[in-house]
């Protein structure tokens, strides 16, 4: 049964908590990481970017909260393993799935090594992070949040097949877990994020301009579909994944909430 008695601040902490983020150094991830240590959450922050991830746990210090580091190459179930192996006993209540990477690229020249690559660091790494989780606090419950992209949902931008395949799976495998493992107490639901200016997109635009096209047109184009008028800000993501890391959001499970100016509302 729910405690309804708790007052705002108390449902919005996070305070005893540890929450860990992948894809942490930068963009939205950083944004979720820094909203946490806010809410009072202790930080589990992952990435392959080492000096992004301590610029973040700089960041994170005025709150107070515990930062650790973690170096990993998501691509690789070994060191997927050997991370959670470092975290036994002190496994994280709030796991948020983030990283993801989204190079363009024509379908008709993916090869079997591009195409594992995103599979490994975009779906499997997903897939193996929950197993970890759920495996390790089975009796003990929590809170998966993991990131989509509208892509999954409606795809807009050419060259993207690969990145909106993984996108599906990750949200076709949040559902499936929901499902099965709300009763053990784990929480599990799905951020679709679109729109949102990140390091992430500058870079993707910075190559439309190298391949000759102009990153102008693809926004003018993206930009008739958002009703708000406005591209998003990481911490548009952020808010919206510290009401589902805490307990203003426990009767939320399985679901796909667009953080996206209103881009699939057209």
């Amino acid at each position: 049964m729910v405690n309804s008695s708790k007052n705002i601040s108390e449902l919005v902490s996070l305070h005893g908590k540890s929450s860990l983020v992948t894809g942490s150094a930068s963009g939205i991830g950083r944004a979720i990481a820094l909203r946490f240590a806010e809410a009072g959450s202790n930080l589990e922050l992952v990435d392959i970017d080492l000096e992004g991830l301590k610029r973040v746990k700089e960041e994170a210090s005025k709150f107070n909260v515990k930062v650790n580091l973690h170096k990993v190459d998501l691509s690789s179930k070994k060191e997927i393993d050997a991370l959670w192996s470092k975290l036994e006993g002190k496994e994280p209540d709030i796991l948020v799935n983030n990283a993801a990477v989204y190079p363009f690229k024509d379908f008709l020249e993916i090869d079997e090594a591009f195409l594992e690559k995103i599979l490994a660091i975009n779906l499997k790494s997903v897939f193996w992070m929950c197993q970890h989780m759920i495996k390790r606090r089975i009796n003990r419950g929590g809170v998966i949040i993991n990131i989509g992209s509208i892509e999954a949902i409606l795809p807009f931008e050419n060259k993207l097949a690969h990145y909106t395949l993984t996108k599906a799976g990750v949200i076709a495998l949040s559902r499936a877990l929901a499902r099965e493992y709300g009763e053990k107490g784990f929480k599990v639901n799905v951020i679709i994020p679109g729109g949102i200016m990140t390091p992430g997109v500058e870079k993707s635009a910075k190559n439309l301009i190298e391949e000759k096209e102009d990153p102008q047109v693809h926004a003018q184009r993206f930009m008739a579909r958002l009703p708000l008028g406005r591209f998003g800000d990481p911490d548009d993501v952020a808010r919206v994944a510290l009401i589902l890391a805490s307990d203003l959001s426990s009767y939320v499970q399985g679901a796909l909430i667009p953080v996206d100016g209103g881009f699939l509302s057209i």
